[in-house]
């Protein structure tokens, strides 16, 4: 692969991951809830830093936490990682190892927040934005989310499965909703070819056998929550069970 060039976010790029997206430059205050992602591979750290987070969450079960917690962290990888590749045309350190999990509270939801080591930005060069998009894709994936899921899943007994698909429906979300509507046509094409390169992407990119974003899209319908076609779940996430009124989320299979 060619040597790729290296840039830098403009300022109104930084806002937007910064505000939107839970990426952080500071670091937390709770030391309590904040750990390397690094030393989060540790099956045994895996398994007390997630009874930490079940008592956040009031929860006496580890893979109820486990779950809430992989669709918290989830967003905060998934979304600004993916936004500052496909709107910005930059690549960010997203692996295991530069990524830090800041606890981070708004009101008395918990928010984690990610914070990269090393903000070094990395662009495609010349007609090569294939291999950087392989390469960038690859280090968010097999490179990080897919070593954390693991040592979550070891140290809590949850179907690794609900890690994926609580993975994929922010992925879903970002292209669909939150940059699916983009009106300049090049930059609407870009987006559109990366969300497709994703959900067609090799499973080796993810570290695992199948392409847990093409495994979960499967086709939109409506439900009486919904004002619009939602995809119903293939696993359940358990927000019911930590939510005030147990209520279910829209698109939960025990709805059906």
């Amino acid at each position: 692969m060619k040597a790729l060039a290296l840039s830098s976010f403009e300022p109104e790029e930084i806002k937007v991951l910064t505000s939107d997206f839970r990426i952080t430059t500071t670091e937390s205050l709770d030391h309590k809830h904040s750990l390397s992602v690094a030393e989060l591979l540790s099956e045994a750290m895996a398994s007390e830093y997630m009874d930490r987070v079940a008592a956040l969450f009031e929860t006496s079960s580890k893979v109820v936490a486990a779950s809430q917690f992989s669709k918290r962290v989830s967003f905060s990888m998934i979304a600004p990682s993916l936004y500052a590749m496909s709107i910005c045309n930059k690549g960010l350190d997203f692996s295991a190892e530069n990524c830090h999990i800041e606890s981070r509270f708004q009101e008395k939801t918990w928010l984690p927040q990610v914070r990269l080591n090393d903000w070094t930005v990395t662009q495609p060069v010349g007609n090569d934005r294939d291999a950087w998009r392989t390469q960038v894709v690859h280090n968010i994936f097999a490179g990080n989310l897919f070593k954390v899921w693991q040592a979550v899943s070891q140290a809590t007994k949850i179907p690794i499965a609900i890690l994926w698909e609580n993975t994929a429906i922010y992925v879903y979300w970002l292209y669909e909703k939150r940059i699916g509507d983009e009106n300049n046509e090049s930059l609407r094409s870009r987006i559109e070819a990366d969300f497709q390169f994703l959900l067609e992407a090799p499973a080796s990119l993810f570290g695992l056998s199948e392409n847990p974003l093409s495994r979960y899209n499967t086709a939109k319908c409506m439900v009486t929550s919904s004002e619009h076609p939602v995809r119903i779940r293939q696993t359940c996430c358990y927000y019911y069970q930590v939510s005030m009124n147990q209520a279910y989320c829209t698109s939960c299979p025990r709805v059906k």
